[in-house]
């Protein structure tokens, strides 16, 4: 059994662990805590001013204090051009790690100020940029700030390549068969309506769709439901615009240039159905990860409670 606190000592010295092995194959010089805080200041800043001001010091100081490791170093860190400080692969590399020890730190001062333990450590999340806008924001704004030290990177994809190349831990995705690799929680069923804004049905006959302007998905999204439901009830409509997200399709509806089939956690007040639910078109909401995430405590903290904030009625 770990005592209080230890696992926070355990993260900073597996970083720092990480440093040395970075570090041993080019000098003995050794690191210390200024020195990863200096890297990782000017990575950030990219400028001597900006670190200086990161580091609450004088630009000389910097200027100085840079030149010096990189002699103790025997490498150069960083490149100087009329874009400022470029850092070499190794501060890269450096700032990475310095950036980890950071966050352990964090972590461990959040641990002792609330007298207990604390999730820490950063997850990687992807979703489409409709399910982040309609359905995760929402979500995340409910129980992220119970989390101070827990670091969410996000990004916006419609294909499930992310996990796969391990380049998400978790995902959201709207499927009807997620890939048998992944493993999750099927949230909530999704249903598409027809729908537009009050101001473009006012100049239309809303009980004859083909004669709409249509707004749909183009083919960076073939296979979407809705684009396989027109084919198939309205095969001579030629849409009039084409986007390659639902959230775009969905902004140009309310901005009244036309009709759309959209989600229904996208339709929200401002927006008319025309349509029941399309029936034989919906798809669910799943909650996805590789295998090897369960055994990440801050993967499954966030997997738990994304569960519970989006399961859907």
């Amino acid at each position: 059994m770990l005592i209080p606190g230890t696992h926070y000592r355990l993260a900073f010295t597996q970083s720092i662990l990480a440093l040395s092995q970075v570090i041993n194959a080019v000098t003995h010089y050794r690191l210390d805590y200024p020195d990863l805080a200096l890297i990782l200041a000017l990575v950030r800043g990219g400028s001597l001013a900006r670190a200086s001001n990161l580091l609450k010091v004088d630009v000389s100081t910097v200027f100085r204090a840079v030149r010096r490791l990189e002699a103790a170093l025997g490498q150069q860190l960083f490149e100087k051009s009329r874009a400022g400080y470029l850092p070499t692969t190794l501060a890269q590399n450096l700032a990475e790690q310095a950036e980890r020890a950071e966050q352990a730190l964090d972590a461990a001062r959040i641990g002792v100020e609330q007298g207990g333990e604390v999730i820490s450590g950063t997850v990687r999340l992807t979703c489409t940029d409709s399910v982040l806008q309609g359905l995760l924001l929402p979500a995340l704004a409910q129980f992220m700030p119970s989390y101070p030290a827990l670091t969410i990177e996000l990004s916006t994809s419609n294909d499930f390549a992310n996990l796969s190349r391990r380049d998400a831990d978790i995902a959201l995705r709207l499927t009807r068969t997620p890939p048998e690799h992944l493993v999750g929680r099927r949230l909530a069923d999704i249903s598409y309506r027809v729908c537009a804004s009050a101001g473009y049905l006012k100049s239309v006959d809303p009980e004859d769709l083909a004669s709409l302007t249509w707004i749909a998905p183009d083919d960076f999204l073939p296979d979407h439901p809705t684009v396989a439901w027109r084919r198939q009830h309205l095969p001579g409509v030629t849409p009039a615009y084409r986007c390659n997200s639902m959230l775009s399709v969905t902004e140009l509806v309310r901005a009244g240039l036309g009709v759309a089939a959209l989600p229904d956690f996208l339709i929200g007040d401002t927006l008319q159905p025309l349509t029941g639910p399309l029936h034989g078109y919906d798809t669910a909401l799943w909650l996805l990860t590789r295998p090897d995430c369960r055994a990440l405590r801050s993967v499954v903290t966030l997997f738990d409670e994304l569960g519970r904030a989006l399961r859907l009625p």
